[in-house]
């Protein structure tokens, strides 16, 4: 039987050990190690997906969603986008030693806040195996030591990719404990991590509501908070009505499984009066389920929405619909069911927009725009570790930059306090 608090005590040392040699690692060599990822991700292409279908076989058999096997699924086209990733994040700027702010003060000193790494940090994933990749390499280049722990699903897929991330970091010479990833199914090392002050500066769960849950009520340590992705599109009554049917649809079908995906549908009563439904007739052409109350119920193929559907997270072919009086209506509902993710609001009317950006308080706020974009690689960082809900530290897509903390450099002259 595995002694997994040994395990993570020794993962967890050597992580401390590596996060103090890449904090002044230099950025040709963090960058070179990334290119080396790519290369090696791009090599074992074969070997990924054979890992990813012992993982899809053990997804059905365990009897995972279609949503969930959707983000366990890797093909072609998803490696494709890992190696991109891994690019990308490899040719930007590095956020370690950037000068925030600085100032001089009368009494002669010299004073800089200077982005610092956050030193190791700990990513609790489920399913989704290029989170290996995406995070392995955004902690890198932040200057950070990562000990991943993915899911029980996705357990094969990331092993195999781990292995190109060490490698990676061997070609260019960096210690291979900067990025570790947990080797058992056990939950024990889970809770390990929740626990471990003395080694993991911050978590960063990725997953669902029972994950971020059980992650939020056990953790000791500091937590980039992630709640549900229950995104609203709201249909003003100054909307075009072609961009709203493009973006509607795009933002709950082209991929359902992800937090970017639209949950809940908010139509003005001036865009109803004007268009009918015709919104809503789109998404039941295109197969969603439409859980709507009020006027939408007359739709033929709607069905009569619970109490609970409004603020759920249906990550499916569902999608709740209400019509609202106003952006006002809009921004009450949102408020009272939203879980600070992605809102986007259709408008041709600029104080509209305003008025929403302005009384919303969501990590992202759109305009005439896909909630699916939110998303850290739609949003120029190469890749993200996940979308923050939370106000401290971090808020949206973490990427590299927010990653670093900082620190001040003080520079006298002999300088004394009278």
């Amino acid at each position: 039987m595995e002694d997994v608090g040994k395990l993570m005590q020794e993962i967890g040392a050597k992580a401390r050990e590596a996060a103090a040699e890449l904090a002044f690692a230099p950025s040709d060599v963090k960058r070179a190690a990334l290119l080396a990822a790519a290369e090696a991700v791009e090599a074992n292409v074969a070997a990924i997906l054979a890992a990813n279908e012992k993982d899809l076989a053990y997804g059905a058999e365990k009897g995972l969603s279609p949503s969930m096997m959707d983000r366990l699924t890797l093909d072609q086209g998803r490696i494709a986008s890992i190696v991109d990733g891994l690019r990308s994040i490899a040719g930007q700027p590095d956020p370690v030693g950037r000068v925030l702010a600085e100032w001089n003060r009368p009494n002669g000193l010299h004073i800089q806040r200077v982005a610092t790494p956050l030193g190791v940090v700990g990513v609790i994933y489920e399913s989704r195996p290029n989170v290996t990749a995406d995070a392995g390499a955004l902690c890198l280049k932040a200057g950070n030591a990562v000990i991943l722990r993915g899911g029980s699903e996705s357990f094969h897929s990331s092993i195999a990719i781990h292995a190109c991330m060490v490698e990676g970091l061997r070609k260019a010479g960096l210690p291979e404990a900067a990025i570790q990833l947990v080797p058992t199914r056990d939950r024990a090392a889970v809770s390990a991590m929740l626990q471990a002050v003395d080694y993991i500066d911050v978590i960063v769960p990725r997953g669902g509501k029972g994950l971020v849950g059980l992650v939020q009520r056990e953790a000791r340590v500091p937590v980039f908070a992630h709640l549900e992705g229950i995104c609203h599109v709201y249909a003003d009554r100054d909307a075009d009505l072609e961009k709203a049917r493009r973006v509607v649809l795009n933002a709950k079908t082209r991929r359902t499984g992800i937090c970017g995906s639209a949950e809940c549908l908010l139509i003005d009563r001036g865009f109803w009066d004007r268009h009918g439904p015709v919104l809503v007739e789109d998404l039941l052409k295109a197969g969603v389920e439409v859980r709507a109350e009020g006027d939408i119920l007359a739709v033929p193929g709607t069905i009569a929405a619970q109490p609970d559907d409004f603020g759920r997270e249906f990550l499916d072919m569902i999608i709740a619909a209400k019509i609202v009086d106003g952006v006002d209506g809009a921004i009450a509902h949102i408020r009272h069911y939203g879980s600070s993710h992605t809102e986007s609001i259709l408008t041709e009317n600029d104080a509209t927009a305003a008025r929403f950006f302005q009384r919303l308080d969501s990590a992202i706020l759109m305009r005439n725009a896909s909630t699916q974009f939110a998303d850290g690689g739609e949003f120029g960082m190469g890749a993200e570790i996940g979308i923050a809900t939370g106000k401290m530290h971090a808020r949206g897509p973490v990427g590299a930059e927010q990653l670093t903390s900082f620190k001040y450099l003080v520079t006298g002259d002999g300088t004394c306090r009278v």
